[in-house]
């Protein structure tokens, strides 16, 4: 593990530096207090923190035999597929369905695969979603799909 952390660590950090290198050419808005680079931004040091993050852990994984490790340090390479098919299923269904549907649908499987309980997987995943419609649609005033569900508001 500590090698394949190490290396996704630094492919995380080149998808990060490439995020913040173009964002920083995006336009300010009028009329706006943050731009639309802002949340490329935030996203771009997020991804360093977590490459970060990853490359520190990998390290430190290193301490541990193979049969010593912590559970928690263990590879679960199912919960990619899994993330992966969520992310294809968002991606070509986000139009059709719409996001209010389809997050939560996609977000559940996930978080089951990383061992998250039935209860604490539905509630981040619904509470989560609308949250995110919310932050998109009223403060970025970046419209997700609606998809089956006509537009609330």
């Amino acid at each position: 593990m500590q090698r394949s952390d190490r290396w996704v660590g630094v492919g995380l950090a080149g998808l990060g530096l490439a995020v913040l290198w173009t964002a920083r050419e995006f336009p300010q808005v009028p009329g706006q207090k943050l731009g639309a680079a802002f949340l490329p931004m935030l996203i771009g040091a997020g991804l360093l923190l977590c490459a970060l993050a990853l490359v520190a852990r990998s390290f430190r994984a290193g301490a541990y035999p193979d049969s010593a490790r912590p559970a928690a340090v263990r590879e679960h390479f199912g919960s990619s597929a899994v993330i992966i098919g969520a992310v294809l299923a968002y991606i070509l269904f986000a139009e059709r369905i719409g996001f209010l549907i389809l997050a939560p649908v996609c977000i559940v499987p996930v978080f089951r695969a990383l061992g998250v309980r039935w209860l604490p997987a539905l509630l981040w995943a619904l509470g989560g979603t609308v949250v995110v419609h919310l932050a998109f649609y009223k403060l970025l005033r970046v419209p997700l799909p609606w998809g089956w569900i006509p537009p609330l508001y």
